[in-house]
């Protein structure tokens, strides 16, 4: 299974932000907390080079906590400044308006020194498709002002937003790239929901969902499910998950179909917890997962 998505109000976006980037102070630089390596657009280094970003880490009420905290440990090694928030919730808004302050506290003391008068600090919101920032704007704003949806690619044009007194943001429509040269990242944010349904074969997906939390939360799996071992084929492994879940046709026989769509849909609405699909550790060596899905599954008939 090849993923690939760039629809061409991508391809505009990407040379918006560029245009705009002088504009700003500093990026907010939104990412899922569950996997916040392979929801960073490459392209967004390239565009926004050396300009102060903060990383946000959305999304993190749905990922593993103590993998959340190693990546804002990770990003801190690398010099720049992370926060773990809920977009949805509205938890951590508050420390986002803090935590800029202090990244830009030399700039603004230098503007001071200059005599310019204090002003809001402008920040540019940038992210991958459906990773929370229309929600994240409506928080800090406290009013519905950008346009939300369970849906990669609602916002598609840029707006300024002011944040009260203290902030300013510019919104970006989600981007991704042209092209996953890792197959891995691919799946990674399809799982998470970054990439639309329609594109996908959810058997391939759901075969990934189960062999990775079969790696790394192979008791939860095993609870969720009702599996006293993991099938070693994938056929094997279908059937048991549907029958324990009912997941059935005509004549008893499993509907592959419905076990994918059961396995992708608790995923994503944690029925089987918080989960986190790439911790900083598996940048230091090659991934194990990639190899894995180097040759993914045929679609199961």
């Amino acid at each position: 299974m090849t993923i690939q998505w760039f629809p061409g109000h991508m391809a505009k976006a990407r040379r918006e932000v560029t245009e705009k980037l002088k504009l700003v102070d500093i990026i907010f630089e939104l990412v899922d907390a569950r996997i916040p390596f392979s929801s960073r657009n490459p392209m967004i280094d390239e565009i926004i080079q050396h300009k102060p970003r903060l990383v946000l880490l959305n999304k993190a009420d749905m990922a593993d906590k103590d993998v959340t905290n190693q990546w804002i440990q990770y990003f801190k090694a690398q010099g720049v400044s992370a926060l773990a928030i809920n977009s949805q919730a509205g938890v951590g808004m508050k420390e986002i308006v803090a935590e800029a302050k202090k990244i830009l506290s030399e700039k603004f003391d230098r503007m001071k020194a200059k005599g310019i008068r204090p002003r809001a600090i402008r920040a540019m919101i940038v992210g991958i498709p459906n990773a929370g920032k229309s929600t994240l704007i409506n928080r800090l704003a406290k009013k519905n002002i950008a346009k939300t949806g369970n849906t990669p690619g609602v916002t598609k044009a840029q707006q300024w937003i002011k944040v009260g007194k203290e902030l300013e943001l510019l919104d970006t429509p989600g981007i991704l790239w042209p092209k996953f040269d890792d197959q891995d990242v691919g799946l990674k944010l399809a799982v998470t929901g970054a990439i639309k349904d329609t594109l996908l074969n959810m058997h391939d997906l759901a075969n990934y969902a189960l062999r990775y939390m079969e790696k790394e939360y192979p008791e939860r799996l095993k609870e969720r499910f009702k599996l006293e071992v993991v099938p070693e084929e994938t056929i094997e492994l279908f059937d048991v998950v549907g029958r324990n879940r009912g997941c059935l046709a005509g004549r008893g026989e499993v509907d592959y179909d419905k076990v994918a769509e059961l396995v992708i849909r608790e995923l994503r609405t944690e029925k089987l917890g918080k989960l986190s699909f790439e911790k900083p550790s598996d940048l230091n060596s090659p991934s194990e997962e990639a190899d894995q899905n180097s040759e993914l599954e045929p679609k199961l008939d």
